[in-house]
């Protein structure tokens, strides 16, 4: 799978071929930008190649058009991939630094990405409507705030790469308590399901003292 800022030569065999064969390849980036590179045969015309700047993260389609001898119509479509380590636009509450000290060991190679989504789920599961104090970026500023937000979001990458970050659909957090805040969620009158939250997520967002964070409405369903 090629990075964003790859280029790749992509090629397309033909058979059968004469003299008669020629070919066309039109590029469409994930945002629907056509472009259509030089075609050249290789090994007598038996094949095609191109070259292909990927500038963009997403899924590029690759149109090949045959004329002639072996005229036929081929589509590919090729998964680009963002700049490895690349972060996104949100705010992240560790670094892979911090998880490699919370596992006491090397982060997994996707560590970036899993940062971002477990600070995202903190960000929206649990801090939608929580009063601390912030800079101009939206990010905690008191010590105790931050270690703990770090090590909530440390903690849920860790939990999922106990039991796969597949549980974060598969049901929700069946009770915690986080000073007046109350959570419980579940599937049923019963609230039975599996829990996709780690229990030291809400554990480290315990231990942040009151005065310095405050949960401002009761959550249930």
């Amino acid at each position: 799978m090629p990075d964003v800022g790859d280029q790749v030569i992509v090629r397309l065999e033909v058979s059968p071929h004469d003299e008669t064969t020629a070919v066309t390849l039109a590029v469409t980036s994930p945002s629907s930008a056509v472009s259509t590179p030089v075609v050249s045969p290789v090994d007598n015309g038996a094949a095609w190649t191109a070259p292909v700047d990927y500038t963009a993260a997403g899924v590029w389609r690759l149109s090949w058009a045959v004329t002639g001898t072996g005229a036929s119509a081929e589509h590919q479509l090729v998964p680009v991939a963002p700049v490895p380590g690349a972060t996104g636009d949100g705010r992240v509450y560790a670094t892979t630094t911090d998880l490699a000290n919370a596992l006491k060991e090397a982060p997994p190679l996707n560590a970036q990405k899993l940062l971002e989504r477990a600070s995202e789920l903190l960000d929206s599961d649990f801090l939608l409507t929580a009063i601390y104090d912030v800079d101009d970026e939206g990010m905690p500023t008191h010590p105790l705030v931050i270690k703990g937000f770090r090590d909530a979001v440390c903690a849920q990458v860790e939990f999922w790469e106990e039991v796969g970050e597949e549980t974060d659909i598969s049901g929700p957090l069946q009770g915690a308590q986080i000073g007046s805040v109350n959570l419980q969620f579940g599937a049923g009158a019963n609230r039975s399901g599996p829990a996709y939250y780690a229990p030291k997520l809400t554990r480290a967002l315990q231990l942040i003292p009151s005065e310095h964070i405050r949960f401002t409405v009761l959550a249930g369903c």
